[in-house]
């Protein structure tokens, strides 16, 4: 039997990897484990020189990590394309997000706000740059430890409106997610997987991506709230 391919990734695509696995092995005898944390922490590990046969992370990490020289030139492959959405404890009032406008005042009448260490809240803190309100709203800020979903903190209480990819979003108990970002300020983090420098299997590796990336698994993608890459 061979060795399992192993797989790092991070939170975001922790159960859209979990589902393509299980998809792939209805047609392979390969075995694969999927290891997710917080994608900062990934690309620390990766970066540290820990074994793995492949990374899924943020594209733009995985381009970092590849001219790094962890990763294996021209392997990467595009999975999925993700968008931001917004939720609210179960039961809060709900308001209004139907415009870039209407989620800037939210986000000013707010107590709290959340989101994430990983690309989504990076560009998040730029949106509130750009609308000249950062300052304003610093001290309200909690920002989500790596491997934390920002979910847990809104159901907790911890958080009154919180930011985060749809997916780590949609399957948490004890909030409602309002919807996505409006289409003029959504933010699109595009996921990808690559095979890394130490995987003694590369050609197999290949397999599984090239598998991952099959026009057949659009409908996981999409129902674990992501677009084929």
């Amino acid at each position: 039997m061979a060795e399992p391919i192993r797989i790092i990734c991070s939170m975001a695509t922790r159960q859209l990897l979990a589902d393509l696995v299980a998809e792939f092995r209805k047609t392979s005898s390969q075995a694969v484990q999927v290891e997710s944390v917080g994608g900062v922490d990934a690309a620390k590990r990766v970066q540290a020189g820990e074994a793995f046969d492949a990374v899924a992370l943020a594209s733009d990490a995985i381009e970092r990590l590849t001219e790094a020289g962890h990763l294996v030139p021209r392997s990467r492959v595009d999975l999925v394309r993700s968008g931001v959405a917004i939720a609210v404890r179960a039961g809060a009032v709900r308001p209004d997000i139907g415009s870039g406008d209407a989620v800037r005042r939210a986000v000013l009448a707010a107590k709290t706000l959340g989101y994430s260490t990983g690309p989504s809240g990076v560009q998040l803190a730029r949106q509130f740059e750009r609308w000249g309100i950062a300052e304003q709203i610093k001290d309200r800020i909690v920002q989500a430890p790596p491997g934390v979903p920002v979910g847990q903190l809104v159901a907790e209480g911890r958080v009154e409106l919180g930011f985060q990819q749809l997916s780590e979003l949609m399957n948490l108990g004890g909030i409602e997610v309002l919807g996505p970002l409006p289409e003029d300020i959504q933010i699109i983090t595009t996921f990808s997987a690559a095979v890394s420098v130490t995987c003694a299997r590369p050609d197999a590796v290949r397999a599984l991506l090239a598998f991952m990336a099959l026009p057949a698994m659009d409908a996981v993608k999409r129902r674990n709230g992501m677009e084929p890459g």
